[in-house]
């Protein structure tokens, strides 16, 4: 008796009678290889004696033909019991449709081993699986001979790292054709096993794909990415005063923290340079690195990270800029929060002392750090308010003790010597 159809996938055709076939139990319709492929594939689930591939449509003449005796019919019933790996020809009233049977039971995949090549000194980059299975090929023909090969997707599924502000793990999936005996991947970050599960035709037979895993794999490949964390200042009355932004260009002194950010425990040393120019400032092993700009000029800041087999390199610019320096001439500590202290405004200055005079030349106030400033006050308590004079001394990032002194100033490069009146006034707080 019969079995009628139980379920199916397929695809639609042009050709009318192939739309109008089907079969028992799940298969798929196979799409043409190319231009030239005349012959409608069947993938059947499993074939056994109740199943059918049957056409549906109508005609007064129906003859079915194996590829190899086309001179006679094997049957003019709308339907048929295949066999796997077998050509039929249809003909309905002339029309002619070339049939090829598989059964994928015959052809799943059979997998031994799939491990990564022993040879790490060259997978820093790249890592070449090797794939030990046996992996059938769907082939079929048409009745002039021409053969053709549907092909096999199989996804390889690993774990690698990638970095945003942290590390993170992910899953990465690729798909590969089979069969093949060595499959390349881009080189994890971190250690991992590889899966290779299909093929295609599983997934959409509503089958469970042969799966495979390998045994664990040491990673090998480095990555590494700079980050820094920098020491700020927020008095205003420096111009460029370090900040958390980047790039990292900025008034000295700068105080810099480089984290190496190198996907661990993969990265094992570490190797920091930092170099002004083409010279070497500079050189140390930490895994993270501390150090002070003080002079002015741009800095490359160089870090490897590296094990025995592979290393990777991460660099980032330092500008310490040009120093500067600005005495105001009036100040007015009357408590608005507006010009209440006698500051400098300045940036990159590295050795700073200034001398506050009354119109006697007595000494009433000494400082020296930049960000700060004279509040008038003597002892604690309010200086008088009119006219008092400074000496401010100070030596810029850009200082240069072999510089040629400025002939009228007899100061060399980065050098300062401010002398000049400062009025306090007092006034009212509106």
């Amino acid at each position: 008796m019969r079995k009628y159809i139980v379920s199916f996938i397929f695809s639609i055709f042009g050709w009318s009678v192939s739309a109008q076939l089907s079969s028992t139990g799940n298969y798929l319709l196979m799409p043409k290889i190319s231009s030239l492929d005349t012959v409608q594939v069947f993938l059947l689930n499993g074939i056994t004696a109740n199943t059918e591939i049957s056409y549906n449509g109508s005609g007064s003449s129906i003859n079915w033909y194996k590829y190899n005796d086309l001179s006679h019919s094997i049957s003019n019933l709308p339907y048929i019991s295949p066999d796997d790996g077998t050509g039929y020809v249809l003909n309905v009233d002339g029309k002619q449709t070339n049939i090829w049977v598989m059964d994928y039971q015959h052809y799943l995949p059979v997998f031994t081993s799939f491990d990564a090549e022993n040879n790490p000194a060259i997978q820093c980059g790249q890592l070449n699986l090797i794939l030990n299975a046996t992996v059938p090929t769907l082939n079929y023909q048409a009745p002039s001979g021409n053969r053709y090969t549907l092909p096999r997707e199989f996804k390889i599924k690993y774990q690698t790292q990638t970095w945003t502000s942290t590390w993170q793990n992910v899953d990465t999936t690729m798909i590969v054709s089979l069969p093949a005996t060595q499959i390349t991947v881009p080189a994890p970050l971190c250690n991992t096993t590889f899966t290779i599960s299909g093929d295609q035709y599983a997934s959409q037979l509503g089958l469970q794909p042969v799966t495979f895993t390998g045994s664990m794999y040491n990673a090998v490949a480095v990555q590494c990415h700079i980050t820094t964390s920098v020491t700020a200042r927020t008095e205003k009355n420096e111009d460029m005063r370090p900040s958390a932004s980047t790039p990292i260009n900025y008034s000295a002194p700068i105080d810099v923290q480089f984290m190496s950010n190198a996907n661990e425990p993969v990265a094992e040393f570490y190797k920091w340079e930092i170099l002004k120019g083409n010279s070497l400032i500079i050189s140390r092993t930490d895994k993270d690195h501390r150090y002070t700009f003080t002079q002015a000029g741009q800095y490359t800041v160089r870090l490897t990270a590296s094990n025995a087999n592979c290393n990777a390199s991460d660099s980032i610019i330092v500008t310490v800029s040009q120093s500067a320096i600005y005495a105001p001439n009036v100040f007015t500590p009357n408590g608005d929060g507006f010009n209440d202290e006698f500051r400098v405004a300045y940036r990159s200055i590295i050795s700073f002392d200034c001398w506050v005079y009354n119109r006697w030349g007595r000494l009433v106030y000494h400082w020296n750090d930049p960000q700060k400033g004279w509040n008038g006050t003597i002892n604690g308590a309010k200086a008088a308010p009119g006219p008092y004079f400074y000496v401010i001394k100070a030596l810029g990032s850009d200082y240069d003790p072999k510089s040629t002194p400025d002939p009228k100033t007899h100061l060399r490069l980065g050098e300062y010597v401010l002398k000049g009146d400062i009025n306090l006034l007092r006034g009212k707080v509106n």
